[in-house]
């Protein structure tokens, strides 16, 4: 009796444990935990100077209100110079987490901003296909230069909003999309009705162009529009359906970094709650980049606290200004 007792519980023990083993292969649990990075590190492409009153100062730049962004997000920044070989922007991608196209006035098909960030661009692609997950923002002409890469050519057109603050007019696919998702209901009613977006650009993407272009709106969700001075409705927010590249015609980083009394830069309590919500929203995203220097001391000496801002606050639109 003694003997079939123990027969019995090593049968039903081997048959317990041989169900686990099944049932752990068919759900995993940790395996596929989503990876986070707590060290990020976001690169900013540098812009071409095009202000004769900042040409002294060097041939890029990098407003600091962007650096101080993607500071509060919780990540550090490198700046991207714009005179690198293809096999050092290759290097730097496998290094940063993420990367930012900021705003200017270049031409987004023939100038060496344009050229660079084409690199990036595909670079990107070809990692997020491979698994490799890597976002991409684009703020203002940065949105605008994203529209290009994606169409292939300029669909630009004439969308003047310069030194206005605008609310939002929110799609049906904003409510689902990941860039405001946990976004406060207060927040969002916000976005809709108060003036809390800074808008300072001449050119932007027509909606009726957005929605003509099969690459565009196969790529990107329209997740808002707003119409321009010259009654011309025009995408003012976009979120890649399948990568994680987004891109606003507005500036979230004014909100703030950037205080002068030339400029409507919002300030409301809202204004800087959405600023906050974007920058973290963004540097996430970067978190799950496994993306890293192959030492401390390359890293140390690639970040943009190497350089000194240089105040411009009483020759052009900017607090501080990074030079390059």
């Amino acid at each position: 009796m003694r003997n079939m007792t123990h027969t019995g519980f090593s049968t039903f023990a081997w048959l317990f444990f041989a169900c686990c083993f099944c049932y752990s292969i068919a759900f995993p649990t940790n395996l596929n935990q989503e990876a986070s990075n707590d060290r990020p590190v976001i690169g900013i492409l540098t812009q071409m100077i095009s202000d004769e009153v900042m040409k002294p100062f060097g041939k890029t730049y990098i407003p600091s209100s962007y650096v101080k962004y993607i500071e509060s997000g919780g990540s550090r920044v490198i700046p991207i110079r714009l005179t690198l070989t293809t096999d050092d922007y290759e290097t730097i991608f496998r290094n940063i987490n993420g990367l930012v196209f900021i705003g200017g006035a270049v031409n987004l098909e023939t100038s060496d901003y344009a050229r660079v960030a084409k690199i990036f661009y595909r670079l990107a692609l070809k990692a997020n296909d491979n698994g490799d997950f890597f976002p991409i923002w684009g703020t203002c002409m940065g949105m605008q230069l994203l529209t290009v890469l994606v169409a292939g050519k300029n669909l630009l057109a004439n969308t003047m909003a310069e030194n206005i603050a605008l609310p939002l007019n929110l799609t049906n696919e904003a409510d689902s999309s990941r860039m405001f998702e946990g976004f406060p209901k207060e927040l969002m009613e916000a976005l809709t009705k108060e003036p809390i977006t800074g808008n300072f650009h001449h050119y932007g993407l027509p909606v009726k162009t957005f929605h003509a272009n099969k690459a565009l709106h196969s790529f990107f969700s329209l997740l808002s529009t707003n119409v321009a001075e010259n009654g011309v409705h025009f995408a003012s927010t976009i979120e890649g359906k399948r990568y994680p590249f987004y891109g606003v015609q507005w500036h979230p980083e004014v909100n703030r970094f950037q205080w002068d009394g030339k400029h409507n830069f919002p300030h409301s309590a809202h204004a800087v709650q959405l600023s906050s919500l974007l920058a973290q929203f963004f540097v996430n995203e970067g978190r799950r980049s496994l993306h890293q220097f192959d030492n401390p001391e390359e890293e140390a000496s690639s970040l943009i606290y190497n350089n000194t801002p240089v105040y411009a606050g009483n020759f052009t639109g900017y607090e501080q200004i990074y030079f390059f």
